[in-house]
């Protein structure tokens, strides 16, 4: 696996990243990690890895764009001092221009959304081993559907800039469009956007396929 003893691994992203965080459970403590692919992946390190005591932080917050990102850059990711960093945003950007077409100010669209995560990745890069761009992705297996292009639109600018900055690209549409042979879209997300325990599973396996991970490996 890529990972080396005790790396860091930072993921920051949107709603489907933070997975109720910063949400108390019965006990009044937060769940640091969420209950979504980072909380899946940090499992199986731990589980399948724990000699190289991998340390995983999640930055997710609900609602983001790749402009609020931008915003919080220094201090959620630079101040955090990561050996990996992984970033998937583009659902909120693509959203809003469909949930609230009126509200413009709230949409960023596809030229803002390529410069600001090609500026963050360019600052960021000599700063870490390694990133991981994540696409964004929308569950549904028409892809000829209006927020499905667009969305693909977005995901095609995260393979460039994963291509021109050498970092690992976890193509997360191709993994759901796998299960959509099998599945329809709102068995895995009532939305089409916020994945069940499954769909998050699929956003784990993919992303741990992607660093190398063995699922055959021993202790």
């Amino acid at each position: 696996m890529l990972l080396e003893k005790g790396q860091k691994l930072l993921f920051i992203g949107d709603s489907v990243t933070d997975c109720e965080r910063l949400k108390p459970d019965g006990e009044g403590l937060f769940r640091a990690l969420g209950n979504g692919y980072v909380s899946f992946i940090d499992g199986w390190i731990r589980a399948v890895y724990p000699e190289l005591a991998i340390r995983v932080v999640n930055k997710g917050i609900s609602g983001n764009t790749v402009r609020d990102l931008k915003e919080r850059w220094q201090k959620d990711v630079l101040d955090q001092n990561a050996d990996w960093l992984s970033i998937m945003i583009g659902i909120n950007d693509v959203w809003r221009q469909y949930d609230s077409p009126f509200i413009k100010e709230t949409h960023v669209y596809i030229d803002e959304y390529e410069s600001t995560l090609t500026q963050l990745v360019s600052i960021t890069k000599s700063q870490v081993a390694n990133i991981v761009l994540m696409t964004p992705f929308y569950i549904e297996n028409n892809d000829n559907d209006q927020m499905r292009r667009t969305m693909d639109q977005y995901g095609d600018v995260v393979k460039k800039i994963a291509n021109e900055n050498n970092c690992i690209l976890v193509d997360t549409q191709a993994a759901f469009n796998k299960v959509l042979h099998h599945l329809y879209p709102a068995s895995l997300a009532w939305d089409r956007v916020h994945p069940d325990t499954a769909g998050h599973m699929i956003l784990a396996k993919e992303f741990l396929n992607c660093i190398g991970f063995d699922w055959k490996k021993s202790l």
